[in-house]
């Protein structure tokens, strides 16, 4: 007979990613999830397989909770002003609980070495390239960009959303400010 579950299983992911988020992928250790969760080994194995199946739901549920503000910034028609509003939304997502949390995608991607699992690189990656899209999407709305120009400010604006996600957990908001304001300066 199936041993039922004494858990809520979004529950402990949500414990688990803010624990990946706080601590980073590689140094989180299975007796650290355990006790995050608040479930044993056994549970952890049977319900996730594994810490990169912990991890790989984390990231679910994170994207999840930024899709809120991936779908203002869809919704929005301010071009260019929208995805700036976005990396504001950004930074007050990432100090929410008053720390600078950074972005967990972020994170994980600047700790990982050369032997990291590969799914996981593979879904950090698709991560971002949904993120630019979206960015792309944006700027072939706003008037003022030429088409041969989508890609390009597509690429700085991702890059400068990893470079915001970094410096989010260490700047002050005043400094956060000066970094967005001169991202938007285009000539």
């Amino acid at each position: 007979m199936p041993r039922t579950k004494n858990y809520n299983e979004q529950e402990v992911i949500e414990k688990a990613m803010n624990l990946f988020w706080r601590n980073g992928y590689e140094t989180t250790s299975m007796h650290m999830l355990e006790k995050e969760m608040g479930i044993n080994k056994f549970s952890i194995y049977s319900s996730f397989g594994n810490k990169e199946g912990v991890f790989l739901e984390s990231i679910k549920c994170y994207k999840q909770r930024l899709h809120v503000l991936i779908d203002k910034l869809k919704g929005s028609d301010q071009g260019l002003g929208s995805i700036k509003a976005y990396f504001y939304d950004f930074v007050a997502f990432s100090r929410e609980g008053g720390c600078g949390k950074g972005c967990l995608v972020t994170n994980t991607a600047n700790e990982l070495g050369p032997d990291a699992p590969e799914e996981i690189r593979v879904v950090l990656s698709q991560f971002t390239a949904e993120v630019r899209a979206v960015f792309a999407h944006i700027l072939k709305k706003d008037e003022s960009f030429q088409a041969g120009q989508i890609d390009e400010v597509a690429d700085y604006l991702i890059i400068s959303m990893f470079g915001l996600a970094s410096a989010s957990r260490v700047f002050s908001t005043s400094q956060l400010k000066n970094y967005i304001e001169n991202i938007f300066h285009f000539n």
